[in-house]
């Protein structure tokens, strides 16, 4: 079963023409009248994307703690614009480069293997009550995509810069590689296994997104004091342990919208199982982090296992519908440990300055998800048959949709940043640098800690 095929038999729940051409319904009788359970399965999917959504505020207490308190609205500044200026990205241009073609609602009906080709604006046929429910539930996904590169970026970055940024990605880089994925496009269609699959984003969000992270980080430099002149790294720490933990809360509660509401149908009651294996897989790598922490340096750090269990969630969020829970605690652990070796190797090898982990939790662990699903899948649930049940195929496949984020990614991210680099520019002034970017770009300091004259004598 193609992964067009679980998606229009997800929406089939909710529309009764589901993988076909279908009238659009702008007011929702007709879909109402053709399947009584429509409500349920709408209620379920709109509840799951708020649940995303939400983790807007996840990601941006989580980055804002880790980073010097000079810059903490200035990162809060992009945190909430990446996602406002990908959804008018992603409703203009990126939804129908995605989608088009892949039949799984009204006004999705054209395009390619390579790209979508309706649906833009979400206008014509496309006005239509179950492309608007599919429609924002995938924007929350891409709008998490852009999110991810704002840590590995951060504190030397011009708001500018990342705002043009955060369009581009969304209405291109994101779209075109999922329409592949999750459009019905080339590499859902692969004659391996069932072709690549990747239930709800390992590869698709987060390898994007990390891969992303890891371009912009390197083009726009490390910060000011971050090396030394032998290229040794300094640590330049965090100011508020209490946003990392809560942040990582919020994105932990997210994920179960995130992966459960990939069914996009609550009478699909696999939704019980991807729930368990994605508390089981955050879990494993929040403990697995915490632990190999205290053996490293005898100190229980929070911080890293903040980003274990974010590591393993990452991992398990392609696989979680296709593997049993036994197989749930090996990806987490495993995500944890390839998150922390790539930790060392992005900064004492490939010299990049990444302030919060990005790229090794986001396109680390989003590549050992896609990887995961070739090894792990047990053919219970979208007849995915990996390693543990004797059939090499579906890993071949993975191992392709691998290489191809890759190169994508790495691909378009350099084209990208290097055309905003060459006109508008990337790396904030050193005066506004060692400043700290919240006065010079915003005019306003996250904490006041002095009170005015006025204040002081109330």
């Amino acid at each position: 079963m193609r992964r067009a095929s679980v998606l229009a038999a997800a929406l089939g729940l909710t529309l009764a023409c589901a993988g076909a051409a279908c009238a659009a319904d702008p007011t929702g009788a007709e879909t109402l009248k053709a399947n009584p359970n429509a409500p349920v399965n709408f209620t379920w999917t709109l509840v799951s994307a708020f649940l995303v959504f939400f983790m807007q505020a996840g990601f941006a207490l989580l980055g804002a703690g880790l980073i010097r308190s000079k810059n903490t609205v200035n990162y809060l500044t992009k945190s909430y614009m990446d996602f406002s200026i990908a959804a008018l990205s992603y409703w203009a241009f990126g939804f129908a480069l995605m989608f088009g073609g892949s039949k799984l609602s009204s006004g999705l009906e054209h395009g390619t293997p390579w790209v979508g080709l309706s649906g833009f604006f979400l206008s014509g046929s496309a006005y239509d009550v179950t492309t608007a429910l599919f429609w924002i539930f995938q924007m929350v996904f891409a709008a998490t995509a852009a999110t991810i590169v704002a840590g590995a970026m951060a504190e030397r970055t011009k708001i500018q810069a990342y705002l043009a940024y955060s369009f581009l990605v969304s209405a291109l880089v994101y779209p075109i590689y999922g329409h592949w994925v999750w459009g019905g496009g080339w590499l859902a269609t692969l004659p391996f296994g069932v072709g690549a699959r990747d239930f709800a984003g390992s590869g698709v969000v987060h390898a994007v997104g990390g891969l992303l992270a890891l371009v912009g980080a390197a083009m726009v430099g490390p910060r000011i004091g971050k090396f030394n002149p032998d290229g040794t790294a300094n640590t330049l720490p965090g100011h508020n342990m209490t946003y990392v933990v809560s942040g990582t809360f919020i994105l932990f509660f997210g994920w179960f919208g995130f992966n459960a509401g990939s069914t996009l149908a609550a009478t699909d009651l696999r939704i019980s199982v991807i729930a368990v294996n994605t508390f089981l897989a955050g879990a494993t790598g929040g403990v697995v982090a915490l632990y190999a922490s205290m053996a490293r340096t005898g100190k229980a750090d929070i911080g890293m296992a903040c980003n274990g269990a974010l590591a393993g969630l990452v991992g398990i969020t392609a696989p979680c519908a296709y593997v049993p829970t036994w197989a749930v605690v090996v990806i987490g652990g495993v995500a944890t440990w390839i998150m922390m070796w790539s930790l060392g190797f992005v900064e004492r090898v490939l010299k990049v300055d990444d302030p919060v982990g990005a790229v090794s939790v986001h396109a680390a662990g989003g590549l050992w998800g896609l990887l995961a699903v070739g090894i792990f899948a047990d053919g219970t649930y979208g007849d995915v048959r990996g390693l543990i049940v004797g059939e090499v195929g579906q890993l071949v496949a993975q191992l392709i949709s691998m290489g191809t984020v890759t190169v994508w990614t790495l691909g378009t991210g350099y084209v990208l940043f290097a055309l905003i680099r060459a006109t508008i520019g990337l790396r904030a002034s050193r005066e506004e640098e060692l400043q700290g970017l919240d006065i010079p770009e915003h005019g306003v300091p996250a904490y006041a800690l002095d009170p005015s004259p006025a204040a002081a004598g109330a």
